[in-house]
């Protein structure tokens, strides 16, 4: 291995070529396939949906489910892909086309407070013929109040402060906030301002001299506030989480997959589940008895309920063979890692290539491949 001193960040990304994040309509084209994105805003998933993930996913894919970093869920290895869009289409998972793949809104999933503010938020731009042409990276968030969302530097969204709601504008809180009863009106005028106005650009960050007129654009339902602050917002939930007399599961996933079996078998446990945007799940409202059985049933099939495992702090893209812009098998390479023990502390990504698709938020080790078992180590 070659280590090497990276820098914390840099931009990739030709703006200049079309948006090829994938979606149910227009997917992306692999090695191994089509890849089809499907958008379940806010990440909230009924057992009926996971029936229809593991169908699809065994019908038109590999027969595996990825969760994204997005909260959504994409199926790998398609080759009709015009029979898999007509399905998802038929089994109610893309409400508009136009609309396929602009649907990014994650929510704080232990925040039930602030959930239905979702399916208002999902409405409301259904019914915008403006925002249809926002890239499909576009992300909106409702964060609960403690900064799980915001740390995800969404180009919308809002953060509960009690009896208002602060704006966050390209990742930063904007310095005002709206009611409850306009978090949608105001996310959407935002989105809708910003398709007109973005050129080129694909996120808000990308364009901060717009930042003042767009919220020009929605202070008769805004005022002056000031912006919180979290010192130390909390981590992704895993494990054993009780609320209100009942139990939550928060669950990890190693490389953000999970078989068609296993999201069978999440279906069976006729419970809401809300799909993260850190690679996990968390099972919703379990007696203690059946939090029990669960843990016991599906940590044996990959659900990871141990907070402390080194396979929360490994991520890696997909690599060979289903990249071809990778020269290396880099999920296996991050699990032999792992089985040898050498993981550096805090998080770590291995990358086929510079895109470094699916890295992690924040501060992580840095495996970037230059060759089949070489990499490139550093800090970003």
């Amino acid at each position: 291995m070659t280590t090497s001193l990276l820098s914390e960040s840099f931009h990739l990304g030709d703006r200049d070529r079309s948006d090829g994040c994938p979606g149910a309509l227009k997917m992306h084209v692999a090695e191994d396939g089509h890849i089809g994105r499907i958008r379940v805003p806010g990440g909230q998933l009924t057992p009926t949906i996971w029936e229809t993930l593991a169908d699809l996913a065994d019908t038109f894919g590999d027969g595996d489910i990825h969760v994204t970093s997005r909260g959504n869920l994409q199926i790998r290895g398609i080759t009709q892909d015009g029979e898999f869009a007509q399905a998802v289409r038929d089994h109610g998972l893309l409400p508009s086309p136009a609309h396929d793949r602009m649907r990014n809104i994650i929510v704080s999933p232990l925040g039930f407070a602030v959930h239905s503010l979702v399916a208002e938020l999902d409405a409301a731009l259904l019914e915008s013929t403006q925002v249809t042409s926002l890239s499909g990276r576009t992300l909106f968030g409702i964060d609960a109040g403690q900064g799980d969302i915001y740390g995800h530097r969404v180009d919308f969204g809002v953060i509960d402060r009690g009896d208002r709601f602060h704006v966050i504008l390209g990742g930063q809180a904007a310095g005002v906030s709206c009611g409850r009863e306009h978090v949608a009106r105001v996310l959407v005028r935002l989105a809708e301002t910003w398709a007109e106005r973005r050129g080129p650009a694909w996120r808000v960050q990308e364009r901060p001299e717009l930042h003042a007129e767009m919220l020009a654009q929605v202070a008769e339902f805004t005022a002056p506030d000031k912006a919180p602050e979290f010192s130390n917002p909390p981590g992704r939930p895993i494990g054993w989480l009780e609320f209100d007399g009942a139990v939550h599961l928060g669950a990890g996933l190693r490389f953000g997959m999970l078989s068609s079996q296993l999201a069978r078998m999440i279906a069976v446990i006729n419970a809401p589940v809300t799909v993260t945007p850190w690679h996990s799940l968390v099972i919703h409202g379990l007696a203690e008895d059946i939090a029990e059985q669960v843990v016991r049933v599906l940590a044996p099939l990959g659900l990871i309920f141990d907070a402390n495992s080194t396979w929360l702090r490994v991520t890696a893209c997909t690599g060979l063979p289903g990249c071809a812009k990778s020269p290396a098998y880099t999920r296996d390479d991050a699990a032999h890692h792992i089985a040898l023990g050498e993981v550096e502390e805090g998080l770590v990504h291995f990358s086929g290539c510079e895109r470094r698709c699916g890295h992690p938020l924040g501060e992580y080790t840095d495996y970037l491949a230059v060759a089949e078992n070489e990499y490139e180590v550093g800090r970003r």
